[in-house]
């Protein structure tokens, strides 16, 4: 007798579980549908915005930018594919591609007395003026979007870090740390790299002579054979 009441309370609990469990996967379910009509709302909200403030988005970058954020929140990518919705609603995927353009004819151009790294200031400054004017509505968060864009074309264009300056690469190949902090001492000296300069952060013959011959090899780096100190001329008048 108690042996069939321990099985009939067994039972009972495993269908209380089981009830449990379909109940947790209703709830789980009507959440999911929730979410889906509210990113659905955002979504028809966030598209009536962008046609109210087309020109604007257009027009003024740091609009542009936070309307980027806007987008991002909720798993919208405008530059997607520059013939998909966004791009042809606000034209901002053209606007991305086309810009992506002209940085790729920047840097081809200005390669062979900068050694394949730009900042970021002179390159925003030096778009547009191919075509005889000077884009002023460019800013440095659509060049990183642009570049971004240039991923298909492989490892030749990204933005790196030397310390506080922001450097577009436009040439295969690796920056290591030791290449972006050498990078940063000639920037804080106007573009002027020395050996003492880096000893004073003690590092060691070696070291030293492996990074500069290696941002020499690339072209980034040229020597001035009259002190023996050396070159970034793409920070030689930042």
């Amino acid at each position: 007798m108690r042996r069939n009441v321990g099985i009939g309370a067994v039972h009972k609990q495993r269908l209380a579980r089981e009830k449990l469990a379909q109940k947790g996967n209703e709830i789980a379910e009507l959440q999911v549908q929730q979410v889906s009509q509210q990113m659905d709302v955002f979504k028809k909200s966030l598209e009536e915005f962008a046609i109210k403030y087309k020109n604007e988005i257009k027009k003024n970058p740091e609009f542009r930018a936070r309307f980027q954020v806007m987008c991002s929140k909720i798993g919208v990518d405008p530059l997607a594919s520059s013939k998909g919705f966004w791009a042809q609603l606000l034209g901002v995927g053209d606007f991305y591609y086309e810009l992506g353009v002209q940085i790729v004819e920047v840097c081809l151009a200005t390669r062979p007395t900068n050694g394949g790294i730009i900042t970021m200031e002179d390159l925003v400054a030096k778009l547009g003026k191919s075509s005889g004017q000077t884009r002023k509505d460019v800013q440095s968060d659509d060049v990183i979007r642009a570049i971004g864009k240039l991923a298909v074309l492989g490892d030749g264009f990204k933005v790196v870090k030397a310390g506080k300056q922001s450097l577009i690469q436009s040439v295969p190949g690796e920056l290591t740390m030791d290449h972006t902090t050498a990078l940063d001492v000639a920037n804080k000296s106007g573009g002027k790299l020395t050996v003492s300069n880096l000893e004073t952060m003690g590092w060691p013959e070696l070291r030293i002579n492996k990074t500069v011959d290696s941002l020499m090899d690339q072209g980034m780096v040229w020597v001035d054979e009259i002190d023996s100190s050396y070159w970034v001329p793409a920070l030689f008048h930042s």
